[in-house]
This record gives structure tokens, sequence and C-alpha cells, in this order.
């Protein structure tokens, strides 16, 4: 899938533009043969292609605004990339474009362990920081599955959520600090991370979860949490969705929760079938819901405790303290994308709706599907606290607007949002409409008009 209306914008191919950009980044991070730029010319799920002009690997925030620079001074479009593991079309380029990556954009300063705060590229991978972070004691406020190859710079572009928003809130609330390239090839860097700081406007928040169409962030400072290594994991089998919302709603109870995750029997066949594990109960169940608690001292017994005083809503229980059992417990969860994969490739929507909805949302989510899809499989996991859904459709592709449009129009009558963590890329964006009003997308298309008035920074993405 491309965007034609950013084709008929791309200029015309001009070599004198690639001599331009070796000559800026070098011309080893300066990639033309189409063989290895294939690799950045398709999303995660393989769902979302276009071919694009070229790929630029720049080093630093300098070489990075003269990349932004040259393809304005030639009209050519700019589409950033970080570690491309989105799935709404979001990094994918536009024909003809520019894709820059941002993966030599790693580097990390030392830890100010007074703030607890630490400014770093925005090319590294959230696993490797966390690797850095933790050893003195820190933590990244967010964390999934796709920790090894996202980039904590995508991570505020789409302002990504995860298995923590319980307890820290979405990467917007972790990022104090960011410098970027605007639309223009000019720098604004604002690192200083002060907890108080009422100056006008917030640059800072409004570049996350911009999806790149107002700026390319090269750095960012990020607040640090605690590194908690006393952890408790519960997977729980419950009778259905009401049952999950009213144990997650018990539990939060505990100051040490940490993370609810919601999956079902499809989901889990899937990924004993891939992942090569067994099923975590002699029985099946309607409903799964996996619990974390972490604390600086043992959480199990207040673990257990929430488990007992739910009662009847368990139907089964298994607890995990020591990391091995803990990682299998969380296998049954983290492996269902790549499960998912594994049979084909899916229609992904990440959609949220109000918590007391949750349960009807998922009765209909089947119906709505099967009407446009007749032969689709629904895959459901996600995050119960913020009634947070990744729809998966598989058998679907022929029928995928269809389907796109009939879950999200669903999601919508709940008062929900049609994209809870990935961002509206270009999947999503005919549908904005049904989470934002008239007026915010008028404001929106003002904002992007004034920062990019030609339209060259992630053309095509959210509006």
């Amino acid at each position: 899938m491309s965007d034609g209306k950013a084709q008929s914008a791309a200029a015309p191919f001009d070599a004198d533009l690639e001599e331009q950009l070796g000559s800026i980044v070098g011309d080893s991070h300066l990639l033309v043969d189409p063989d290895v730029v294939a690799s950045y010319e398709s999303d995660w799920t393989g769902r979302f292609r276009a071919r694009a002009r070229c790929v630029v690997r720049p080093g630093s925030t300098a070489q990075v605004a003269a990349v932004v620079g040259a393809c304005r001074a030639a009209e050519v479009a700019v589409c950033v990339q970080g570690g491309n593991t989105g799935l709404v079309g979001g990094s994918v380029p536009v024909p003809g474009s520019v894709v820059l990556s941002t993966l030599r954009l790693d580097e990390i300063e030392p830890i100010d362990e007074v703030a607890g705060q630490v400014t770093v590229g925005a090319g590294r991978t959230l696993a490797s920081l966390q690797q850095v972070v933790r050893p003195a004691g820190f933590d990244v406020g967010v964390d999934f599955a796709a920790r090894e190859s996202c980039t904590v710079g995508g991570m505020a572009s789409t302002n990504a959520g995860g298995e923590r928003v319980l307890r820290y809130g979405t990467m917007r609330a972790q990022v104090v600090g960011v410098e970027a390239v605007m639309p223009d090839g000019s720098v604004v860097t604002r690192l200083a991370g002060l907890p108080k700081d009422n100056t006008g406007y917030d640059l800072v928040s409004l570049l996350s979860g911009a999806e790149g169409t107002l700026g390319v962030i090269t750095r960012l400072r990020l607040r640090l949490v605690p590194w908690f290594v006393a952890r408790a994991v519960a997977l729980v089998a419950v009778e259905g969705v009401s049952e999950a919302v009213e144990l997650v709603r018990a539990a939060r109870q505990l100051p040490s929760l940490e993370a609810a995750e919601l999956f079902f029997p499809a989901g889990l066949d899937l990924v004993c079938r891939h992942a090569g594990v067994n099923p975590p109960f002699a029985a099946a169940h309607p409903a799964y819901v996996l619990l974390e608690c972490a604390d600086r001292d043992d959480p199990s017994d207040d673990l257990l405790a929430a488990l007992e005083a739910a009662g009847d809503i368990v139907s089964d229980a298994t607890v995990a303290t020591d990391a091995r059992g803990r990682h299998a417990l969380w296998a049954y969860r983290e492996s269902h994308t790549e499960s998912i994969n594994a049979e084909g490739i899916p229609v992904k929507l990440d959609v949220a709706v109000p918590l007391a909805a949750l349960p009807e949302a998922v009765a209909k989510l089947p119906t709505a599907i099967e009407a446009v899809a007749p032969r689709a499989r629904l895959i459901l996991f996600g995050h119960v606290n913020e009634g947070n859904l990744h729809v998966n459709v598989l058998d679907a592709l022929d029928d995928d607007e269809a389907v796109t449009e009939a879950v999200l129009k669903l999601v919508a009558s709940y008062g929900g949002s049609i994209s809870a963590e990935h961002g509206v890329g270009r999947a999503k964006r005919e549908w904005l409409s049904l989470s934002r009003s008239t007026e915010e997308i008028a404001v929106m298309r003002s904002i992007k008009s004034a920062l990019d008035p030609a339209g060259l920074l992630n053309p095509g993405v959210l509006l």
C-alpha cells in the first residue's frame, strides 16, 4: 500500500541531491542499492510498502539538519524512520522520498542521578537504554515486546504505551525535553528537563505524538523510574471480560501493580503452537489476565492476597517470582504478535474504549468483523486497565478497508479512540474524524501548515 497523493508531489530524480546527501552523511551512510534500500521500504507487518529514492543515516543533529535542509531545497519529501516497528504505516516512505533513518543517533549521556533523568539519542533502542540505566537503579517507564528493535525517538513520536501505562503513563509522560530538527532545517533544543517551566507553549509535548510530521526528534531527555528487582507475576484464568475488568479493579489497590494484560483462547492456541509451549492450565478458559507487581521487597504475598480476595472471579491461577518463571508466564502474552504474524499478514488495529464498555465492545467485535469479512479470524489481546485492545484480523487482507471501518466505527460508538498506542499513520487517517472533532483537526492542520508549509516531512501521515 502506498500513498498516491504523496507520489504526485514527489520531485523528479536528480542525482545532485544524492551527491549532496552523500557529502553530508558520508557515502557509506547513503544507501541507494535497491536491494539494500528494500529493507527500509516495508513496515514490520509487510502490509505497507513503497519505493524510496534513497536512505540516509545521519550521525548527528547537525547532519539531520543538513539533510532536511537539502531535501527542502530540492522539494523532496523526507520520511523519518526509527526501528520501523510501527503498525500503521507511519514509518514507511512515500514513493520517491528520502528515508531518514535515526538509528545512528544512539548516544547516551551520563545519568543525572540527582534529577532521575537521562539524555539519549533518538535512535537508541529501548532494550539498550534499559541495559544502561538498570545497573544504576533506574528504569524506563514504558516497556513492550518490541524493546529490542524500537527506538526511543519512535516511541516518543507515536506516544507509545505498552505494558506499564497503568503505573507510569504513556511515553509522553516520560519525555521532559527534546532536541528536534524542524521542517525548515532549524534546530530546537530544550533539554533542561525542569519539572516546573511555564514559559509558553509546550513544544516538548507537541512533538511527542506528532508522528514525525512537525519535526525530526534527534535527542530526548527522559525521566526515569525506580528499577524494582523484586517481582511477582500471576497468570489468572477468568470467565470473561467483565471478570477481567473486576479483577484488575481490585488489583489496582496494590501500589506495586505494574501491568495488567488480557488475552483469549484463540491467541493462546496460536502461541502454544508457534512458540512451542504447553498451555498454562489443564483446562481452557474464556479469558486470561496477566498481572505483574514490582517493589523493593517481594510483592508476591500481596499479589496472592489480592487473588484470594477476588474469590470466585478467579477460576484458576499460577504465580511465579523467579526470573525464569516470570519470563515463561509473560511469554504467553508477549509471543502473541509473532505467533499471529506466523499465520499470515493481519489487519492490525490498536484501539481503546472506556473501561466500562470493554466487555460489550469485545462481545460485539466478532459480529462486526464477520459482517464484512466472513472468513476472517479474530485474535484479541490488550491492556485491561486502559481498555486498550489490539485487534488482529487474519485472512482479511482483501477486505482490510471494510474491516478497519467496521472496527473503528464500533469503537467510536462507545466514545473510544481509533488509536490507543501506535498513532494514526497512514492506515487510519481517513477515520481520524471518529476520534477528533472538525475543530480539532482544523487546529492540527493549522499547526502542520505553519511549521511545514510545503508538507515535505512525513507527508500523508496523520493528516
